[in-house]
């Protein structure tokens, strides 16, 4: 009988890890606002780590964390550097490409919770009455993320987080 059973719990470890390994590697997160604002202005406040603090969901979950900023104040090569609390963990954010008005594309490494480095874009299109801004992060899952991602929907949790930003953002730019 234990034989049996042993044989089953195999079974369904071997088909879970099967399972597990066949879901998706890559993933988009994206989310959109409108904002009553000029791309341009919008642009600078992206364009520019210095001032995520006004705006960024993650700087407010941990008040007292450090950073540390290198390269030029704007633009590419602009880096932003941070540890904190459990909330937000510890990594390095770093522009890599930027168009003004349109583009602010960025590397998103993360080093604690865990290990990963994904590619973030900020568009900015023309829209009626002002401008509309993508916040987008594409990735790829290791084989722990995507046992990860059966238990905790990512794309829920970290889009929360990037429609929070935006509406923060939209509260900075047209001064609200």
């Amino acid at each position: 009988m234990e034989l049996y059973i042993g044989i089953g719990i195999a079974i369904v470890v071997v088909g879970l890890v099967a399972f597990i390994a066949t879901r998706p590697a890559d993933f988009r997160i994206q989310r959109s606002a409108q904002m009553n604002a000029p791309a341009d202005t919008i642009f600078s406040i992206i364009n520019d780590l210095h001032q995520w603090g006004r705006w960024s969901p993650y700087d407010k979950r941990d008040p007292g964390m450090k950073k540390n900023y290198d390269g030029p104040a704007t633009g590419p090569g602009a880096s932003y550097a941070w540890s904190g609390n459990n909330k937000v963990g510890e990594g390095r954010l770093t522009i890599v490409e930027s168009k003004p008005g349109q583009l602010v594309s960025m590397k998103l490494e993360f080093t604690r919770p865990f290990k990963c480095t994904n590619q973030v874009n900020f568009t900015l299109t023309p829209a009626e009455n002002g401008t509309l801004v993508s916040w987008i992060m594409d990735g790829r899952n290791n084989f722990m993320a995507k046992a990860f991602s059966m238990i905790i929907n990512m794309d829920k949790m970290v889009g929360g987080d990037f429609e929070t930003g935006l509406a923060n953002l939209k509260a900075v730019v047209e001064g609200k």
